[in-house]
């Protein structure tokens, strides 16, 4: 059916006037472009705010995924700009992000970081992850571990699997922390019981080894299977050794299907 912004407007109002921040989001963008009300970069900016301090993100521009109008990256970039400089910290993230791949941006790794770090300070844990990995690598920021760990294990307490990985890996090769084999199976297994195969892998090597842990070689097999199942080349590999071996299993040289 053909748009009708004004109604749109009239209930993205609806919902923004009850503290829906996407709705509050959405409802700024509109006074901000024109759409569906008379423009009024005021009104705009009230709205953004509002958003800012529900503080919500999950949410995604219309134009960043072509949802109603044309797919256009540098004009989803000029509104996460707009929404980000209000302090909306899924619009800095996002905007991070942008500059981070160079997407609707001149890619600029100075940019990305300072982005990542407005939203990270708000506690978005994707931003925190972000910023924690441009520490552990240099990219826009001077490299430091102590500085990655740190917005990693900020990450990771939100339960962001990728932070938790990481975390576990800078406390196994003593990065940015103290060596600790028993901390970097806490974050392995974190990581690990959300499904992310690096870290079953790693979970099962920290058992088949005896670090942080008993060794305990049925442990190991059920994280080199969780890991295998999910095309971990490595975890096929050790498995297909322990079945060998009849390490943790029967040994068994017959392959199966």
């Amino acid at each position: 059916m053909p748009h009708d912004y004004a109604e749109a407007a009239k209930w993205y109002r609806k919902a923004a006037e009850q503290g829906h921040a996407d709705a509050q989001f959405s409802l700024g963008l509109m006074y901000a472009s024109g759409r569906g009300v008379t423009q009024k970069d005021t009104q705009g900016t009230m709205w953004f705010r509002k958003a800012a301090a529900t503080q919500h993100t999950l949410f995604d521009l219309m134009d960043r995924n072509g949802q109603g109008v044309p797919q256009d990256y540098a004009e989803a970039a000029k509104w996460y700009r707009k929404a980000a400089e209000q302090g909306y910290a899924a619009a800095q993230f996002n905007l991070g992000w942008m500059y981070d791949i160079g997407q609707g941006v001149t890619q600029d790794d100075a940019e990305a970081a300072k982005w990542y770090r407005k939203a990270a300070e708000q506690g978005d844990a994707a931003a925190q992850f972000s910023l924690g990995l441009m520490f552990a690598i240099g990219r826009g920021v001077t490299q430091d571990d102590a500085e990655a760990a740190k917005w990693y294990r900020k990450a990771a307490e939100q339960g962001d699997a990728d932070a938790q990985f990481n975390l576990g890996v800078m406390y196994a090769n003593r990065r940015g922390v103290t060596q600790d084999d028993a901390e970097a199976v806490k974050w392995y297994r974190k990581a690990a019981e959300q499904g992310d195969a690096d870290a079953q892998f790693n979970l099962g090597e920290m058992y088949r080894n005896g670090q942080g842990v008993t060794q305990d070689h049925a442990e190991a097999l059920k994280w080199y299977s969780k890991a295998a199942e999910q095309g971990h080349a490595k975890a096929q590999f050790k498995l297909g050794v322990r079945y060998a071996n009849g390490q943790g299993v029967t040994q068994d040289y017959i392959s199966r299907p």
